[in-house]
């Protein structure tokens, strides 16, 4: 088959057929040749294909664009130089689009469109207005081509054009096929032809790209020609074929014949059989008969025998076509070579039973299950150790018969978690052997994935920690005792004194502490809350776990969420993995927030939510994450007062005085003052090598004298710094370090925050005139008010105070 050019200079599409011609004796004569014109049955060959390369990037999903594309480049083979397009309308209806054809110069389609769907508004717009094709001959002497396109058009290789409209049965526009030729020219009847059946195949993919029609419509409509339908099924390469309604051969194409040598005659009716393979037949017959019963739909593996004696398998697509009323009157199919695929399923069971083997040799318990946690494979270790069969394994009930009845729910639980998110888990738990023990295993549940992302398999791995878990229990229980024995020497060894004020104190911590109740221990700084709070811990259920200590008032408000409750990794800048917040950590344990009223509001929402349901949420996931964690929380600050300034929420404080423990000041023990001052003389002379025989009872009047604003922590600081500086083997403290005077009464937190806004201002005004305006430091303002730096200073910007009055001038 070549191509002759015509008089015209038209190549057309010619078959040339020769034969030769011999004597008697067999002696080459002659050769005769003719020349038929096949350029009606080429078009029409291309036509088909390109219609059906329509259908199947349709069925398999192939956007309009990439579908409409393919058609103007099958029809672009047959015309070149020539091209063509497509245009569809919008959804208004007003104006056209380009749609598909990447050979049309792209200077001209960004140019022109959109194209306004009018009468003289170019060519596809006039041809979507009219609803008629429109033909200009020659763009460089058309009157209707809008000029201000003319040289544009001749430039970018158009001299002539024309379009059709791309109409639906109900004569509605969907858009337009536009053919543009390099020279000026009248169509020829092939050339409409053609155009017109490129319209028509765009109008099919339009129409079921946006209806989204089913092969099975496509299928209808072959059957109401059944002669075109078994020319289009002869042209195409996939062995197709058409069987009667009970189950007996109509039509097999010809690809089908080619493949597997058989004749027409031979392959009609029940004849095909002969093709398959004698070991696949029954079963293929058997799935025959079911789905000529059924009437569904189905498929069907089977070895077909190539011409040359060479079996291959085969996918037997079989699809059913209806009448109206429903009743199938004929079967149609197609032939899929899957010889390869059939070979890599076998080298991928051959891999399976591989790593079968290896995992038989590895002596740990293994169990390969489904995406969905469905048991499939049990290695020869996991067999032993449980005396079940492989069936065993993947029976129901399975897990029921190893694990032991008080782990089974915690076992399940974590399992299931783990399945629905697909993630890694490990569960602790007890094991039945064979031999009726249960043995402690560490259980790894890992997911596997395909390349594609998807869940195919779980690994599930036990290991034996039986005899680990017995030696922790041992050193569990030997320091159990080891505790029990040293609470009972010591109860509050770190906690000095024996005023009635602490004893009242600590009775309070001994029967509060076996509870898992909420504390809020309030104090004024530096009086120990921190040392409560441990002293709690220590004596309740959850001492052998973690203590946790939070100060909130030192960490700034845009990181405390994620220091509480954790993140997520790129929850925000500089979140380069997932981090475990001071909850999680403390899991089983304690949390201690000390200065808990220096939480900045959403903060103690997410508290108030720990509290009631004991979950939190990492920052940047939106999962609650259970915790079993006791809170004690401490403050120095009047809550109440907050509450009522709007700065604490109400509710989370009701949460927090489940069980209030208020610490007395210094002052207010000063019975305990002269056994603190030992303990710490102690204390800080074997840290710096020194011993003291004696205190000096001028320094130990002036400790009982002194009004302490810092408590405890300011004695501990004095006696330190004395420590190092004393002489000799007595004790004793510069008259001068306790000279200043005593603090004011607003030096306590509950006169200032109880106060109205008038008093707080001149407390605070007062405070920031001692201070000459200093806020931080010891001997700032926020010291003398016993108030964060932090608290003060917001506290100035909202009563608007101006802080630099009260700065000393600068010395000249």
């Amino acid at each position: 088959e070549v191509r002759l050019r015509r008089s015209d200079g038209v190549f057309r599409w010619f078959s040339i057929r020769r034969e030769p011609l011999h004597d008697r004796a067999g002696t080459l004569l002659r050769w005769y040749g003719t020349a038929a014109d096949i350029e009606n049955r080429k078009q029409a060959d291309a036509l088909r294909a390109a219609e059906k390369r329509t259908l199947e990037m349709i069925a398999d999903g192939a956007s309009l664009k990439d579908v409409l594309d393919q058609l103007c480049t099958s029809i672009d083979v047959q015309i070149a130089p020539s091209v063509t397009t497509v245009l569809l309308i919008d959804a208004d209806g007003k104006r056209l689009w380009q749609g598909g054809g990447q050979r049309v110069p792209q200077k001209w389609i960004s140019t022109i469109t959109p194209v306004p769907v009018a009468f003289e508004a170019g060519l596809c717009g006039t041809a979507a207005f009219l609803k008629e094709r429109v033909i200009v001959p020659d763009v460089a002497t058309e009157q209707n081509w809008p000029e201000q396109y003319r040289d544009l058009a001749i430039r970018n290789g158009i001299r002539a054009a024309w379009s059709e409209p791309i109409l639906t049965k109900d004569n509605e526009v969907l858009g337009t096929f536009a053919l543009y030729s390099h020279q000026a020219r009248v169509p020829a009847e092939e050339d409409l032809a053609l155009i017109k059946g490129a319209g028509h195949i765009a109008r099919i993919a339009i129409e079921r790209q946006r209806s989204q029609e089913t092969l099975r419509n496509a299928l209808d409509q072959v059957q109401r020609s059944e002669a075109r339908l078994r020319q289009v099924i002869d042209t195409i390469p996939t062995l197709a074929w058409c069987n009667l309604s009970d189950g007996p051969n109509e039509f097999l194409n010809k690809k089908w014949h080619e493949y597997t040598g058989l004749s027409p005659e031979e392959s009609h009716g029940w004849g095909w059989q002969v093709a398959f393979h004698p070991e696949d037949l029954p079963l293929l017959m058997e799935k025959w008969r079911e789905l000529l019963v059924s009437g569904e739909p189905g498929e069907i593996e089977a070895r077909l025998r190539r011409h040359d004696g060479v079996f291959r398998w085969f996918l037997i697509r079989v699809e059913p076509l209806r009448d109206q009323t429903g009743k199938v009157i004929r079967w149609y199919g197609t032939s899929t070579d899957i010889q390869e695929l059939k070979q890599t399923e076998e080298k991928l069971r051959d891999d399976e039973r591989e790593l079968r083997r290896i995992t038989d040799a590895i002596p740990q318990a293994i169990v390969v299950l489904g995406p969905a946690g469905e048991p499939l494979y049990a290695n020869q270790a996991t067999l032993d150790y449980t005396g079940l069969t492989a069936d065993d394994v993947v029976s129901p009930g399975f897990r029921e018969r190893m694990i032991h009845p008080e782990d089974l729910d915690q076992f399940r639980e974590k399992r299931t978690t783990a399945l629905e998110r697909g993630l890694p888990v490990e569960v602790e738990m007890r094991a039945l052997r064979n031999d009726g023990e249960y043995r402690w295993f560490l259980i790894r549940y890992n997911p596997f994935r395909n390349e594609q992302g998807q869940l195919t398999r779980w690994y599930a791995t036990g290991t034996d920690i039986d005899d680990r878990v017995k030696a922790e229990d041992k050193t569990r229980n030997e320091n159990l005792a080891l505790r029990e024995q040293i609470d009972r020497d010591s109860m509050f060894e770190d906690i000095v004194g024996s005023s009635e004020s602490l004893r009242s104190v600590l009775r309070q911590v001994t029967k509060v502490a076996p509870s898992d109740s909420t504390v809020l221990i309030l104090g004024e700084t530096g009086t120990g809350k921190e040392l409560i709070a441990r002293a709690i811990h220590k004596r309740s259920a959850r001492a052998e776990r973690a203590f946790i200590a939070v100060n909130c008032a030192v960490i700034p408000p845009s990181l405390i969420a994620s220091e509480l409750f954790g993140h997520e990794k790129g929850a925000f800048t500089g979140a380069t993995q997932r981090r475990l917040g001071r909850f999680e950590a403390a899991s089983g344990g304690t949390v201690f927030l000390d200065e808990v009223g220096d939480l900045p509001p959403d903060v103690q929402i997410a508290l108030l939510r720990v509290l009631q349901e004991r979950e939190i949420e990492r920052v940047g996931s939106n999962g609650p994450i259970p915790v079993d964690v006791r809170v004690l929380a401490a403050t120095h600050r009047d809550l109440n007062a907050l509450v009522a300034e709007g700065e604490f929420r109400e509710d989370l404080l009701y949460r927090l005085t489940v069980v209030p423990i208020e610490i007395p000041p210094l002052r207010e023990r000063l019975a305990d003052i002269p056994l603190l001052v030992e303990y710490f003389i102690d204390r800080f002379g074997k840290r710096a090598g020194k011993k003291f025989t004696s205190i000096d009872k001028k320094s130990l009047k002036l400790f009982e004298g002194y009004n302490w604003p810092g408590n405890v922590r300011e004695l501990q600081n004095v006696i330190e710094r004395a420590v190092i500086l004393c002489e000799g083997e007595t004790f004793s403290v510069e008259e001068s370090w306790l000279k200043r005077e005593a603090p004011p009464r607003f030096a306590r937190s509950e006169p200032l925050n109880g106060a109205l806004v008038k008093q707080e201002m001149q407390i605070i005004e007062a405070a920031l005139a001692q201070s000459n305006g200093r806020i931080s430091g010891t001997a700032g303002a926020a010291a003398k008010l016993g108030l964060p730096s932090r608290t003060l200073d917001s506290k100035i910007k909202r009563l608007k105070i101006n802080k630099y009055k009260f700065k000393l001038p600068p010395k000249i």
